[in-house]
């Protein structure tokens, strides 16, 4: 079982010093930031396994890649002109294809990047489109922080997001551009790697936290969103997502999008229904969870009156002078503990001998010789298991899930695959 560690002032050499820091930071939180900074150390030198040789090759021929690679993409959108992106073509698309896209003030279409990817979400038919503008604005191979031993090691800035979450560069983790790139990740001779991630992470700490025992129970069954309509009288007791695919898709566009503050009209866009069906599925997910939704509320309502939020190992937000947007106080308790839970679970996993290559989000990448591979698995969900204990109490456990890829396999993103094999198809044409 995990335990943080405890201090006492007696303990402490420099009473003065003591006296001043104690109304600045818990000393025992303290601590345990310093144990996760030791975890940090050893994943950042480490670092990520990749294909070097397939790296060099992509570098070295990028520039007439890029050129195919618009040609290729565009052949579904028609919205490049001499490899420049053009706002009036795509506005002409997105009315031919009938799809609704936001808007700024100025009444012109908003295209950065947090838009285009929420909205390739909704619109998977614009996925290829987000990655190819991710991979021409931001993508740089050279820029990619890989070292001769074929490794990627990146300062993970540890707390650097108000969450408490780490932001690692963009450009230089592997894990930051275009989600193909991830395919470049691959285990060196005789070993493997083993992505592990929290199932539906974002739901088990809502339901832990507020203390909503019917959302609690919606989450322990495995597939909340199919719970949910079942909760809520939308399908039958049996229902699964086979049996009740569209009514589960409806219900997943909500179940995710009130954690963020998600409108109806948000909702009505992410499931492509009528605006009223939305208002009627959130009153519906106000009813069914209203411990949720009275802990959300008063977050909300806290957070905008200026008072301090703060998570069970002591991170906190405050809000000065209006400085952070009423939605921010609906997810940060969510994504600060979700922080907390990773932090935990990294510090469980290193002081234990395990081999942790990198934190990503709610997930984590382990390196193992082939033989050991699936014991390290089980030995890195048992710590995942025992962090998110820590964090939601006693008896509430987050599922984890687990993908490992052997050598000589490559770790591949399925939402990148598609991409992948498109760059691949031209590396392979333009070398011929």
């Amino acid at each position: 079982m995990f335990r943080p560690l405890t201090v006492h002032l007696k303990s402490l050499s420099v009473v003065g010093l003591s006296v001043v820091c104690i109304p600045i930071v818990r000393l025992n939180h303290a601590l345990l930031r310093g144990r996760y900074m030791k975890a940090v150390a050893g994943m950042q030198h480490r670092g990520i396994p990749i294909d070097l040789t397939l790296l060099n090759k992509l570098d070295q021929h990028w520039d007439q890649i890029k050129v195919d690679l618009i040609a290729s993409v565009d052949k579904a959108f028609g919205v490049y002109v001499d490899g420049s992106f053009k706002e009036a073509l795509f506005e002409t698309y997105l009315a031919q294809a009938k799809l609704v896209w936001p808007r700024l003030e100025s009444g012109r279409l908003a295209l950065d990047k947090d838009t285009f990817s929420e909205m390739s979400k909704r619109h998977p038919v614009v996925q290829p489109l987000h990655e190819l503008r991710k991979t021409l604005g931001e993508l740089k191979l050279n820029k990619l922080a890989v070292g001769p031993d074929g490794r990627n090691r990146t300062m993970l800035s540890p707390f650097a997001a108000k969450t408490g979450r780490n932001q690692p560069s963009t450009t230089k983790f592997v894990f930051g551009p275009a989600k193909w790139v991830r395919g470049l990740i691959k285990p060196s001779e005789g070993m493997a790697l083993a992505y592990c991630d929290w199932s539906s992470q974002e739901i088990a700490i809502a339901a832990a936290l507020s203390g909503d025992e019917i959302m609690w129970e919606a989450y322990a069954s495995g597939d909340p969103y199919i719970a949910f309509a079942i909760q809520a009288g939308l399908a039958p007791k049996g229902a699964t997502k086979v049996t009740h695919k569209e009514i589960r898709n409806k219900c997943k566009s909500v179940v995710l999008g009130t954690n963020y503050g998600m409108t109806a009209h948000g909702v009505a866009q992410a499931a492509s229904i009528h605006k009223l069906e939305a208002d009627a599925l959130l009153q519906k997910h106000r009813e069914t969870y209203q411990h949720f939704w009275r802990w959300a509320d008063n977050n909300m309502d806290a957070g905008l009156l200026g008072l301090k939020l703060e998570t069970c190992f002591g991170w906190s937000i405050q809000a000065r002078g209006g400085s952070v947007k009423a939605n921010t106080f609906l997810n940060w308790p969510m994504q600060a503990h979700g922080a907390e839970m990773m932090r935990i679970a990294c510090i469980i996993a290193i002081e234990r001998g395990l081999k942790l290559c990198a934190p990503i989000h709610d997930a984590l990448l382990i390196e193992a010789p082939l033989d050991d591979i699936d014991g390290e698995v089980a030995r890195l969900k048992s710590c995942m298991a025992e962090a998110s204990e820590a964090v939601l109490g006693d008896g509430k456990i987050c599922r984890v899930d687990a993908e490992i890829v052997c050598y000589p396999d490559r770790y591949m993103d399925e939402n990148g695959h598609a991409m992948w094999s498109r760059i691949m198809h031209i590396l392979n044409e333009v070398q011929s």
